[in-house]
């Protein structure tokens, strides 16, 4: 279970147990602590949310714009690595390492089952573990920069020729990653 649905279940749980209307001062006490708790994990959820969704926006944003090796803008070209790096460093304002094998190194890894939007997907698509990587869009689908010859694209993670590449998921966590200032 992701780490924020812990989180989640966990301060729903706190809200269900008021106390009673006769509580003392200290009980008092704690009921605003734990309101101000959930209240910063509500906030702390939205952003989490807002910035999967800003993220997944934005690279939608890049459908059709072409492949290029070692490209990282959209003016030149995306490779895979290039275009998951672009769109982190301007949604989120992580500085990813430049290439897919580093960008697993450098990020938690979550089973399958754990995929939330804006996670990435790792493939071995040149007989190298973690040679190809995009960021998952959510319903068993990712968006990536395929190869030469080819544009930014959506697919599904559920065909047989990626379910057999697939080398594992990731979570982006700021703990590893450097940051930047969002213009």
């Amino acid at each position: 279970m992701s780490r924020w649905l812990c989180i989640l279940l966990l301060a729903g749980a706190t809200a269900a147990h008021a106390a009673p209307p006769h509580a003392t001062g200290d009980e008092r006490d704690s009921q605003i602590a734990e309101k101000t708790l959930l209240t910063q994990l509500d906030a702390v959820r939205h952003n989490v949310v807002d910035r999967t969704s800003d993220l997944v926006v934005t690279a939608m944003g890049f459908l059709g714009v072409p492949y290029r090796r070692g490209g990282n803008s959209a003016e030149t070209g995306f490779d895979c690595s290039g275009f998951v790096r672009a769109i982190y460093g301007q949604t989120v304002g992580l500085i990813l390492p430049r290439r897919a094998d580093q960008q697993a190194a450098a990020t938690e890894s979550i089973d399958k089952k754990e995929l939330q939007p804006g996670d990435l997907v790792f493939f071995n698509t040149m007989r190298r573990a973690f040679s190809h990587v995009g960021i998952y869009v959510g319903d068993g689908k990712f968006i990536h920069s395929p190869r030469s010859g080819a544009q930014v694209r959506v697919e599904d993670m559920r065909t047989s020729y990626w379910q057999r590449r697939f080398d594992g998921a990731r979570r982006v966590t700021t703990a590893e990653l450097q940051t930047q200032p969002l213009d």
